[in-house]
């Protein structure tokens, strides 16, 4: 008898991991591996925040902690915390109870839950019709998760001049002022993969001006903040403003970088909602979305962040341990260990 499975073609590779396959199986003693995007010490292994370390231990040493399911939407103090990095310890919409999030796997799971929803509810209900704007270039995962979601139509807006090597600001807002009205635009908040260009404050302006008047939905994707300026707060600035502008916005966050967890598949869903009203009944649809994708989070990775960002003496540590015990290179100083190159979330 064939095999039912004999007509399943093979799928090529994904090509930055099977990259990274080839670089195990090479021989040679001076290999480096240029791929996945991984902050590596001397010996080629990912470096791990000495805060890490010391919150891992924390944790080992709790006999109050289980190994009980988190509630669907995660857990509650690495989700308002992640918020909060975000959107500002004093944010005004966090003030007003209109922001809530969903524990995900990874900044892939956010991009992933947010594409879900805006596919069942925004611009009427099962909209697949509803262009998505995508950047040009931008990270491969972007297109194929919203197209994966049910998404029919996505679509690049103009980002890279070529020729003079930055943002093509003009092109930018051209493709936003002839956007259907509820385009959803997917927008890097800092450290745009793969170019590294951002707009500055004045052009971020003028693309929440068009976009807010256009009646475009902004989803923000920060997998990177800390990185583009060495400062959280800098690089949150873009997400600010918007919100600032009365947007209601989604952003997918990534803690794989910024606190080097790259297989605890650390991530976050910040939604910003007009009042607390609609939050209530977005988040009760996400947590049907949740249910059946992967159930309820782990706990680990968004216990280590967790309790870093609420716990004063470790933030701050955080923002200030040297790399190498030496504080020669800080974690949002802008300098950063060996080599990083920006392919995956």
């Amino acid at each position: 008898m064939s095999s039912i499975f004999s007509e399943v073609p093979q799928a090529a590779p994904v090509v930055v991991f099977k990259l990274t396959a080839d670089f195990r199986e090479d021989p040679s003693p001076t290999k480096v591996n240029l791929g996945v995007g991984a902050y590596r010490t001397d010996e080629c292994q990912p470096w791990v925040l000495p805060v890490v370390r010391k919150v891992e231990k924390l944790i080992a040493a709790d006999d109050s902690l289980n190994h009980e399911y988190l509630p669907i939407l995660g857990l509650p103090e690495f989700r308002s915390s992640a918020s909060k990095i975000a959107l500002g310890e004093d944010s005004p919409a966090i003030l007003e109870k209109r922001v809530g999030a969903v524990q995900c796997l990874g900044g892939t799971g956010a991009l992933k839950i947010g594409a879900e929803f805006l596919r069942r509810f925004h611009n009427g209900n099962n909209n697949t019709k509803t262009p998505v704007y995508v950047s040009m270039p931008t990270w491969e995962n972007h297109n194929a998760v919203f197209a994966n979601a049910g998404f029919e139509d996505i679509r690049s807006y103009k980002y890279w001049d070529a020729e003079k090597r930055g943002l093509n600001l003009s092109g930018f807002l051209g493709d936003l002022e002839s956007a259907p009205e509820h385009s959803i635009f997917v927008l890097h908040a800092c450290a745009h993969n793969p170019t590294g260009t951002d707009p500055n404050h004045e052009e971020w302006k003028k693309i929440a001006e068009v976009m807010k008047r256009r009646n475009l939905f902004a989803f923000f994707d920060s997998a990177y903040q800390g990185f583009a300026s060495g400062n959280l707060e800098k690089d949150a600035w873009a997400i600010r403003y918007f919100v600032s502008q009365g947007f209601e916005i989604f952003c997918a966050q990534s803690f794989s970088k910024n606190f080097g967890l790259y297989n605890e598949r650390v991530g976050n869903l910040t939604v910003v909602a007009k009042d607390a009203d609609n939050l209530s009944r977005v988040l009760s649809q996400m947590e049907k979305i949740v249910r059946i994708t992967w159930s309820n989070p782990p706990s680990q990775g968004a216990r280590v962040v967790g309790i870093t960002l609420n716990t004063p003496e470790l933030f701050a540590e955080c923002q200030t341990s040297g790399v190498h015990g030496e504080g020669e290179a800080h974690l949002f100083d802008g300098q950063w260990p060996h080599q990083h190159v920006w392919p995956d979330h």
